[in-house]
């Protein structure tokens, strides 16, 4: 296995990163990068023996990751996959001198036989309760012809129907899995039920088949035949046939669904069905995180129809929506109360229907959901600190010992820049900043990282790319978890400048729009 302890890590992105602002550096670029961390971490450039020791431990880490970036084979790894390519179990039977699609296709195989491993203890549970409620006496009785009954100054409300439906799939192999389903249903007294034996092959990374196998007490055999194929990146077709056994004979049935990706949220549909109730559909389904929209026209026998339906979404951070059919939808298991509350179009009906669902949820939502999340958020990130809290220590004592090696170095820098009327480092911030009204209860976390901000400026200029700026030089994360960001001010031909970026957004200094308005 390739050797990348978690130390050596932040070395090889700090490396990587000192290189070159893209994200394949040259040998050169790597080298030349190998040897500035040299001159700034050599032990025998520091005389305090505290401050040799940390460098000689720092120039160790930089060794370390030079050797994993100047090997071709370990290089192209890191390359492609990062550090979690390092980490794969496997790597030491690869032939040497590989290219980097041989090695791409080899960390490929060894992830699928990782994920095979896994297989067996991979289940995706699925189901679905739904109960329905009669509520029609809250709002058409005839009490006159109740009053001598016991208990008939209350309303009945009851139970009328209820829909159990489950289903899991358990992997076979990498490209097979087998899905078992079944439902329960009972309305009035009578009930049934069905269960179904699926097993779907993957036959390429365009499409899949499936063969089903069914029974049930309110029908007979079910022998079935799906196929999805994708045609395009934006369309995909289904086909399905089936075979229902039953008294009455073999009832045989086909659908065929065309579907496109029209935009992000927008799916369009064509299908065609043949069997006991033929029809051709078509569809269009806008479905966003704040609602549901549906349109439809269906010519068919013995049903023609056209549909309108929209549907607002009310959706938390914790992914648990509450709709206004009082439907609930919690990971993978959704739980359906369709309440019967009159048989005529009543106005108190109508405004319990609406406005009180409406107004409880915003009630709930705001006295027990918002304040549930935030404090399962907090937990959260106090756990994620209590766990890293040693190695953020560790890292905090890194980069404190880097800006105290870095000093001399930002010396001299600094009087070079200052000579041509260059770009000079006048503070840098990075972490946790709070700047809205509504967020003034939290704690700013930031750290100072002026010295090494500037110990990165090369000819006037400074370049970050597109990755997390806790693995620079000189930083850490002082925020686990949370949102950060990079705010410096600078000075760049005598005139200040100032920028704020987000942790993992590129950052190219100095630019003209960060000039500060003398004015202002």
């Amino acid at each position: 296995m390739v050797s990348a302890s978690h130390e050596p890590a932040s070395a090889l992105s700090c490396l990587s990163k000192a290189a070159s602002s893209r994200t394949e550096a040259s040998q050169e670029e790597l080298k030349a990068a190998y040897r500035r961390l040299c001159m700034l971490y050599h032990p025998d450039k520091h005389r305090d023996p505290e401050l040799k020791t940390q460098a000689e431990r720092l120039f160790n880490l930089v060794h370390q990751a030079y050797e994993v970036l100047s090997d071709p084979q370990t290089r192209a790894i890191y390359d492609i996959y990062g550090r979690r390519g390092l980490e794969m179990e496997g790597w030491e039977v690869v032939e040497r001198k590989r290219t980097p699609a041989e090695i791409r296709e080899e960390f490929e195989r060894l992830q699928r036989e990782r994920e095979e491993r896994r297989l067996q203890q991979r289940t995706n549970p699925k189901g679905t309760i739904s109960v329905g409620i009669d509520a029609t006496d809250l709002f058409d009785r005839y009490d006159e012809e109740y009053e001598d009954v016991p208990g008939s100054s209350f309303p009945q409300i009851e139970i009328n129907k209820m829909h159990i439906s489950q289903s899991i799939e358990a992997p076979l192999t990498a490209t097979d899995t087998a899905i078992l389903s079944g439902n329960l249903s009972t309305q009035n007294g009578n009930g049934g039920g069905s269960i179904n034996f699926a097993l779907r092959r993957v036959t390429s990374a365009k499409g899949w088949g499936e063969m089903e196998f069914g029974a049930g007490d309110l029908q007979g055999p079910l022998f079935g035949l799906k196929i999805f194929r994708n045609l395009t990146p934006r369309c995909f077709i289904t086909t399905n046939c089936a075979l229902q056994f039953s008294s009455r004979g073999i009832r045989p049935g086909l659908t065929t669904v065309l579907a496109r990706n029209l935009d992000k949220n927008t799916m369009g549909y064509l299908q065609w069905r043949w069997g006991i109730q033929s029809a051709m559909n078509t569809s269009i389904v806008r479905d966003t995180k704040t609602s549901h929209f549906t349109v439809a026209l269906q010519l068919g026998i013995p049903h023609s129809f056209m549909m309108v339906s929209y549907q607002h979404k009310f959706q938390d951070e914790d992914q648990t929506r509450v709709k206004g059919s009082l439907k609930l939808n919690r990971a993978s298991q959704t739980y359906f109360f369709p309440v019967h509350l009159t048989d005529q179009l009543l106005p108190s009906a109508v405004f319990y229907a609406t406005v009180g669902p409406l107004v409880i949820y915003f009630a709930m939502h705001r006295l027990i959901i918002k304040p549930y999340l935030r404090a399962q958020k907090e937990r959260e990130l106090e756990k994620q600190r209590e766990s890293t809290a040693s190695d953020i220590l560790q890292k905090k004592q890194e980069a404190e010992a880097a800006v105290r090696l870095m000093q001399e170095s930002v010396r001299r820098i600094i009087e070079a820049e200052e000579a041509r009327m260059g770009l000079i480092v006048v503070n840098a911030w990075y972490g946790k900043f709070v700047n809205d009204n509504s967020r003034k209860n939290e704690k700013v976390k930031v750290i100072d990282v002026t010295v090494p901000l500037q110990c990165l400026v090369k000819d006037s200029k400074l370049i970050l790319t597109e990755a997390s700026k806790a693995g620079l030089p000189g930083f850490y994360d002082p925020c686990v978890g949370e949102e950060k960001n990079l705010k410096v001010l600078y000075q760049f031909r005598g005139v200040l400048h100032q920028v704020m970026s987000a942790d993992n957004e590129a950052l190219r200094i100095p630019k003209q729009s960060h000039r500060i308005d003398a004015d202002g």
